[in-house]
């Protein structure tokens, strides 16, 4: 089976980054996907945010904050990962330790692509999220539990949050899309092999492969 890291109860710091339109160049850049390798993407997520021209890191980015290096959880602004459709993006944020991401929208592709790598996407209403930052900004832990539906913090209380059945059983067993349909696989071939005597017709034998001779 087709499988990812399952997602167990997170907690940890939940950073806040109340930006709307963070596409997924920002996210990570086009070239970085050309030169590197998925695991080596996480020290360039973010990097016009969490770096400086000359390199160093910029002190006042949420994410390079004592009390958030390292965060399992972000806050985030409206349309989080728009722009091209790109997958590195949710591998360059799972790679600087990133696992649940919670903002009031997302772009479709970027979110379908969430769940098909093991990272959770919550949407929430925006004043939630920012009630959740202020409580958070402490470094105290939010605790993510997606068997439960719900947030957890010790002064915000618990809150819990919507996610579509089968995305959630996905997540919670690391599987995606190709995962979920062999755990049917003894069904699948069950019906197939029904459906040839129903219909020998539609199942033609296949043909034997033709080999090609160069020309002399």
């Amino acid at each position: 089976m087709s499988r990812m890291q399952a997602f167990v109860p997170v907690s940890g710091a939940a950073a806040w980054l109340p930006r709307a339109n963070i596409d997924t160049d920002v996210i990570v850049r086009i070239e970085r996907l050309t030169t590197l390798a998925r695991d080596q993407l996480g020290p360039y997520a973010l990097e016009a945010l969490r770096y400086r021209d000359d390199g160093s890191e910029e002190p006042s980015f949420t994410l390079n904050q004592p009390a958030f290096r390292g965060a399992p959880v972000l806050l985030a602004g409206e349309n989080f990962g728009c722009g091209s459709s790109r997958e590195g993006a949710v591998w360059a944020l799972m790679g600087m330790g990133l696992r649940c991401v919670i903002a009031p929208s997302f772009a479709d592709i970027f979110f379908n692509n969430c769940f098909q790598n093991g990272m959770l996407a919550i949407r929430l209403p925006a004043g939630d999220i920012e009630a959740l930052a202020r409580a958070c900004a402490d470094g105290s832990p939010l605790t993510v539990d997606l068997q439960a539906c719900t947030l957890a913090h010790d002064s915000a209380g618990t809150l819990p949050f919507a996610v579509d059945p089968l995305r959630r059983e996905a997540l919670l067993q690391g599987l995606d899309d190709i995962g979920l349909t062999l755990k049917d696989d003894a069904l699948v071939r069950e019906w197939q092999a029904a459906d040839r005597q129903r219909r020998p017709w539609a199942w033609p034998a296949p043909t034997a492969a033709v080999r090609l001779v160069p020309a002399e």
